[in-house]
Formats: structure tokens, sequence, C-alpha cells
């Protein structure tokens, strides 16, 4: 394990610094064979790496008897995107990849890593993901830019609220105070964080209630901000959340993922998925000549082991 290294080959960072940082927490990694199969689009938003970096360190955990808890694993996933990979992920796609509860979402701290599991009722509603299936590699270094801007915000809001440690400490009537000192990319980019907090926080509320009216809402002005302030869309996205807009049986869409490309995730009344799949893909042929392919998707249990029956 002394011999690890960065490789130029980018996808294989993922695996590398997987093990580099296992071998930083225990001596009991051995040589091992391993075969990965996916059925995760690559570059579709839908944390694959996230996905490639927890399946790797929850299977070698197992295998070697490691002893390495589920908090670990997320840790360790999260450590190697930043070491090896080269992306200042948050923890959040690795803690879904570990921790996910069928039929739940998770409601997550991202600091205290304190979080809850939220019932999830959708019937008569799928969730249907659109794969643009195109990528504009942009995400990973875009997201680093993202973090630089949000970070200069949050430096001048500290010059007058010493307390505002993060952006999620931060309100709107605090950054409008400041909006004169910061650039106008900067107020954007602190804006929609500050505003995504909120419709977070509010749709945990509606899937309580199962509003999904109300959470379609949300959806759709989460992709606006993330579109017009955030700017991490691209028009390929843009394109098939607009065009969703024209169906009363999808309550909301929105990009997932780094943005760039990737997935719009749908709620689509289940009656209508095939007519609304049907549409959607000759108007994105039409419209850029690419071929769309889709999914459906559900909230389902996290990394786990599979043994034949």
């Amino acid at each position: 394990m002394d011999k690890i290294e960065i490789s130029k080959v980018e996808w294989e960072n993922y695996i590398l610094g997987v093990l580099n940082e296992i071998a930083k927490r225990t001596d009991k990694l051995r040589g091992f064979d391993c075969t990965l199969e996916s059925h995760v689009p690559i570059g579709s938003g839908v944390s694959s790496s996230a996905a490639l970096e927890c399946g790797l360190a929850f299977g070698l955990n197992e295998m070697f008897n490691l002893g390495l808890s589920k908090m670990d694993i997320v840790e360790l996933s999260q450590a190697a995107e930043h070491t090896y990979a080269g992306t200042k992920c948050g923890i959040m796609d690795q803690f879904a990849s570990v921790m996910s509860k069928e039929g739940h979402v998770i409601l997550l701290d991202c600091e205290s890593l304190e979080f809850s599991y939220i019932p999830i009722h959708i019937e008569p509603y799928k969730i249907v993901l659109l794969n643009t299936n195109v990528s504009h590699n942009l995400a990973s270094g875009e997201y680093n830019v993202r973090r630089a801007q949000c970070e200069e915000g949050v430096a001048v809001l500290q010059k007058k609220y010493p307390e505002v440690k993060s952006l999620r400490n931060a309100t709107m009537d605090m950054l409008n105070s400041v909006k004169n000192d910061l650039d106008i990319t900067v107020y954007n980019r602190c804006s929609y964080v500050i505003q995504e907090k909120s419709r977070v926080l509010e749709a945990v509320e509606a899937l309580k209630k199962d509003d999904l009216k109300r959470v379609g809402e949300l959806l759709y002005e989460t992709h606006d901000g993330l579109s017009k302030k955030y700017e991490v869309s691209c028009p390929e996205l843009d394109f098939l959340v607009e065009f969703s807009k024209k169906y009363e049986t999808v309550l909301g869409a929105r990009m997932m993922g780094g943005g760039f490309g990737g997935c719009t995730i749908n709620l689509v009344h289940e009656d209508a998925l095939n007519d609304f799949v049907k549409a959607a893909t000759k108007a994105y042929e039409n419209e850029y000549n690419l071929k769309l392919s889709w999914f459906e998707a559900s909230p389902s249990q996290g990394t786990s082991i599979i043994t034949d029956s």
C-alpha cells in the first residue's frame, strides 16, 4: 500500500483514493481481485463516484474484517475524492450512498452529521430521471469555484456578523445588508445557498404532510436558482425542466448532481409516465439531435452485501 499514487486515468483515482485512505486507518488490507459492475450512468449526476468509493470501501471492510464503521466508510470516501479525484465535495453523496433507508429520504446536517429519516409516500407519482447524455466536463472544477465564491461571501459577512461561520448561519437580511460589498456573482451564489436551505426544510415539512404539490413547486424553484443564481445548469437541462412544465401530470422537476449535464429529476403521475417520456424524448432529439435516456428511481437501502439465495 506504500506504492499508491495518483493515476493519470481519472476514474482510477476514485479506487486509489479509497485504498490510500483505508491504508491510513488500518494495516489489515491485503491484495485482492475486484470486478466492478455498475448500472449507475457515469456523469449523469446521480453520484456514481460516491457509489464507487463507498461500494469498494464497504466490500473491502467486509472481506478483510477491517473494523470500519459506516461513518468511517462515509468519511474516508469523501476524503478520497478530495485527495485523489481533486473535488472538494461535501459529504452528502457518500452519506446517502451508505446510510440510505428504503422508503425514506434523509435530512442531513452536513456540519454535525446529525440526521433523520423522513418517510416519503409518492404514490401515484413516480420519480423519473431524464438523462441528457451530455457532460460539459465542468462539474468538478466549477464546484471548487462555487465553493470559493461562497467562502468569499462568508468572509465579507463575518466582518459585520462575526457569528456567521458559514452560509448556514446567514439570512437573506444579513446578505442584503452587505450586498454593496459583494461582487454580484458572489451575491447570487450566496443568495442561492441561503434560499435553498429554507427550501430543503420546507420540503421536509411538505413530505411529512404528503403535500407532493408543494414538493414539486420547490423542485422548480430550486432549478431556477441553480440555473440563474448558482449557474451550474446547461441549456439541455433547462430545456427538459421547461418542457416538463407543459404537463399537469408532472408536479416538478430540477437538475440534479454537479450540473453542466446529467439528469433532471421529475415527479410524474404513473398514468402519464410513458406518454411524458415519449414526448420529452422526441422534443429533446428535435432540439439537440441527441438521444434521451431515462429510468425510474426510488428511495432504497444504502450500501449492502448481496448474497445468492
